[in-house]
């Protein structure tokens, strides 16, 4: 399967946060820096990367809909309305659209 960059992020931060909760607060605090600690701060990197990454899709129109799934939106006319094509990260085409308050569920061939 193919994967949104982003998605792999978001995995990586998914896993970070389930070491964290593995750690005791006393922990977070030895020095030198525990694993704790150290987790924290990738944490802090890995969100700061997806907000950046996300942001730079957003400036080109495209709106993440599901970073797991790796789903997006592209605002598209059809018929004169205005309408969004969906697309998931392992489908080869562009091949659905769905009108801008249907959501995935409303999903239409195109």
């Amino acid at each position: 399967m193919r994967r949104f960059w982003i998605s792999s992020k978001k995995n990586r931060l998914d896993k970070l946060r389930r070491e964290l909760r593995k750690v005791t607060p006393a922990m977070r605090g030895q020095r030198p820096r525990p694993r704790g600690r150290r987790a924290e701060d990738d944490i802090h990197n890995q969100i700061v990367t997806i907000r950046t990454g996300l942001e730079s899709v957003g400036d080109a129109g495209v709106l993440v809909k599901d970073i797991d799934m790796g789903l997006v939106d592209f605002p598209s006319l059809r018929d004169g309305q205005i309408v969004y094509l969906c697309w998931i990260i392992d489908e080869p085409d562009i091949a659905y659209w769905h009108d801008v308050d249907a959501g995935f569920q409303g999903r239409r061939p195109l």
